[in-house]
């Protein structure tokens, strides 16, 4: 008696566009917003000057007195601190007055 069996691997062509499809979502709505918010961040970062007024991830504003490799100086009401760069939350007036939702 010989008894049939389905082929091997049939429905392996749709698994893998399945699969793709899959991978592609993830791409468009996680990945690549990241992305575009990372790049964001450091043009913002580069774009910084002697004299801009900032708030820190902490919430402490200041105006930047110096800029060196990877720190500023910030004059503060109190005195003045020495932060990282990456500790920037946003510039004052931003905070002031967030950009309106388009």
């Amino acid at each position: 008696m010989i008894l049939l069996q389905g082929q091997p691997g049939a429905g392996g062509g749709s698994q893998m566009v399945m699969m793709l499809l899959i991978m592609g979502v993830f791409f468009v709505f996680m990945i690549w917003p990241q992305m575009r918010k990372q790049k964001k961040a450091k043009t913002y970062m580069e774009s910084l000057v002697k004299g801009d007024k900032i708030v820190t991830t902490g919430g402490i504003h200041g105006k930047i007195t110096s800029i060196a490799d990877g720190h500023f100086v910030i004059e503060m009401e109190e005195g003045k601190a020495k932060i990282e760069k990456s500790a920037v939350s946003m510039e004052l007036t931003q905070a002031a007055y967030p950009p309106a939702a388009a």
